[in-house]
């Protein structure tokens, strides 16, 4: 298209029934989680997979790159847009189609977020087994799209684990349909994985069947002081090992992280116990609020001098664990502290954790003295959120060598340069250096062959394609 005016008008008529945004529009507009969201020349927000298929094919004919979008809570750039792209807002494609709590299923829409199937599980004694900060905004086609993991991946996976079936609109337009609704299935490849993970780029998912799990009656929460990583997941596989109830979450901080966020949220001080060199959120699941809250004071008990537990506190109110959970979730302080702070997303194998961390705090040191990450994230999977401690943007240069100083050796242990928060434009470059090659050329190769004209979310993830 020769201009935006041109193409707006070119896309109400291929589009007649979609919603259409052209740039001032969406200038007014809050783009999300990353300021590039909204770069877009306009954004079609579709209300069925025929309105999606129709931009397809439009963009297709015209050569026009197409970025899909869900909630815009990523935070790896890649939903990020410039001029003379078009957005595909998934938010029109919002329904809960079915849930069948016989086979544990639901049948949802791609722009459902998180929250909303999880509201809607629940009165089926049902959860979709995945849970997220972002659940009020985050959807399930770009929780697919992202393979997102959260607090509960070391029990029931990531998205992969979590998806049955999928549908997805393809470059030229047509429609890709497994909604398998069943676990047991061989027939020949498995190709919805081909999207899943993919960042938009292979195609864009309109549904999906998530298998369900039941839910616990009740939960309670603890926070507990230990020594290092170590200490810490021998609390865990205590908890892991028991029966009568079911645990529900581990996540860790350490002192640098727990001390800005009690500061940031004004703790008392003396109000939790903070006071220690890593702390352990933990979250664990019964029959009753009662019985999850002994079962953790029993455990805790039982553990106490072989974690070499420093301090510990089971909430006695809802509120109480809220404060808890606080600690982990408001991870924004850290961008109010350090506007536009670096930061990562790694997984370490379990067993190298407190070696991790010890490594790239001396490493890190050596590019600048000041420099003290806030270190958080899942321990029971080894996912590792890492902020630097300085205003950001960082040069190009600066933010390579504090990358190879993280991701240094984490392939060849078995871990990855990119947990959950995908690869998109922010850790394309670090793809390129770190992700094996051969993996590297085999998804240049899918690429070229499902998106030829390379329509799809361009430039992000597959790097250097065309």
């Amino acid at each position: 298209m020769s201009d935006d005016k041109a193409l707006i008008t070119s896309l109400r008529i291929a589009c007649a029934t979609s919603t259409i945004w052209n740039a001032a529009e969406l200038a007014s507009r809050d783009p999300g989680f990353d300021a590039r969201n909204f770069g877009a020349s306009a954004l079609v927000r579709p209300r069925d997979v025929e309105g999606v298929a129709a931009l397809v094919k439009f963009c297709a004919e015209h050569g026009i790159s197409l970025v899909p979008q869900g909630g815009r809570t990523g935070l790896a750039g890649g939903a990020a847009t410039c001029s003379g792209q078009v957005i595909c807002d998934l938010g029109g494609l919002n329904q809960i189609e079915e849930i069948d709590p016989f086979a544990r299923v639901a049948i949802v829409q791609a722009g459902v977020t998180l929250g909303a199937l999880r509201e809607a599980a629940a009165r089926h004694g049902l959860d979709p087994g995945i849970d997220l900060a972002a659940r009020g905004s985050a959807t399930i086609g770009g929780m697919v799209s992202t393979n997102a993991g959260g607090i509960m991946a070391f029990r029931n996976g990531t998205m992969r684990h979590r998806v049955l079936g999928l549908e997805a609109v393809l470059p030229d337009g047509r429609v890709f349909c497994d909604l398998t609704r069943v676990l047991k299935t061989s027939a020949g490849y498995d190709l919805k994985h081909l999207f899943i993970g993919a960042e938009g780029t292979l195609g864009i998912v309109t549904r999906v069947a998530v298998r369900l799990d039941p839910v616990a009656g009740a939960s309670a929460t603890a926070l507990v002081g230990v020594p290092d990583a170590r200490n810490a997941q021998r609390i865990v596989r205590h908890f892991l090992d028991l029966t009568s109830a079911r645990l529900t979450g581990a996540e860790i901080l350490w002192r640098n992280f727990a001390s800005l966020m009690q500061r940031a949220l004004n703790y008392a001080p003396g109000s939790l116990p903070l006071d220690a060199p890593c702390l352990l959120v933990l979250g664990l699941g019964s029959d009753s609020i009662e019985a999850a809250r002994q079962v953790l004071e029993d455990g805790l008990a039982a553990v106490w001098e072989e974690a070499s537990i420093i301090d510990g506190l089971v909430a006695s109110s809802e509120a109480q664990a809220a404060a808890m959970w606080r600690l982990r979730e408001e991870t924004e302080q850290i961008e109010r502290a350090h506007p536009m702070a670096p930061s990562f997303d790694v997984s370490v194998p379990g067993g190298g954790l407190d070696q991790y961390v010890a490594r790239i705090a001396a490493g890190l040191k050596t590019l600048d003295a000041s420099y003290a990450p806030y270190v958080y994230g899942h321990l029971a999977d080894g996912n590792l959120h890492i902020s630097i401690n300085c205003d950001g943007p960082v040069s190009h240069e600066r933010h390579a060598a504090i990358e190879d100083v993280l991701y240094e050796g984490l392939r060849e242990a078995g871990g990855s340069f990119s947990a959950e928060h995908g690869v998109g434009l922010e850790k394309r470059d670090a793809y390129e250096r770190h992700a094996d090659p051969v993996k590297r050329d085999l998804a240049k190769a899918i690429k070229g062959m499902i998106d030829p004209g390379n329509v799809m979310n361009p430039g992000k993830v597959v790097a250097g394609f065309r």
